[in-house]
């Protein structure tokens, strides 16, 4: 079977997904820059600044996940771009839901994207993937100062 393909409805669909994901990149960019500014100027130990660092990330990655979680409310609403199914009621809390085990790549498989919205679940989950490892990579540099700090 060949299904007809809506060449507005991609490229609409295509720069919606492109600004939502652009929104979580700086997001977490301006976030990853204010912590690496603001908790040094603390005065915290370093340990306690490894922990606001960590609690800083999860308050980025959350605020991504929203992001993701009211892109596909908008999206659901409308009948062009698809639509969740399954264990799915459409209430922004369900989409935030979806949105996070996307975004993390645990995808339970109890909510399913069905249409064009299929695209912005798999760009959330490439995004969170790669937004999951910078903040990593920062805690990891943050945790080497410390490491380095100790030696002295």
């Amino acid at each position: 079977m060949i299904e007809e393909f809506d060449e507005t409805a991609i490229a609409l669909a295509f720069t919606f997904n492109a600004v939502v994901t652009a929104l979580a990149v700086l997001i977490h960019y301006q976030c990853l820059s204010w912590l690496s500014h603001l908790v040094p100027a603390l005065g915290l130990p370093h340990r306690f600044r490894i922990v606001v660092g960590v609690f800083g990330a999860l308050l980025a990655h959350l605020a991504e996940v929203w992001v993701f979680g009211a892109a596909f409310y908008w999206m659901n609403a409308s009948t062009e771009w698809g639509h969740l199914g399954g264990n799915f009621s459409g209430s922004l809390l369900d989409c935030v839901y979806f949105s996070l085990t996307t975004f993390t790549t645990v995808g339970f498989g109890d909510v399913e994207p069905f249409g064009y919205i299929r695209f912005l679940a798999g760009i959330e989950a490439l995004t969170g993937l790669l937004l999951i490892t910078w903040s990593a990579s920062f805690l990891f540099l943050e945790m080497q100062r410390f490491w380095r700090d100790q030696k002295r």
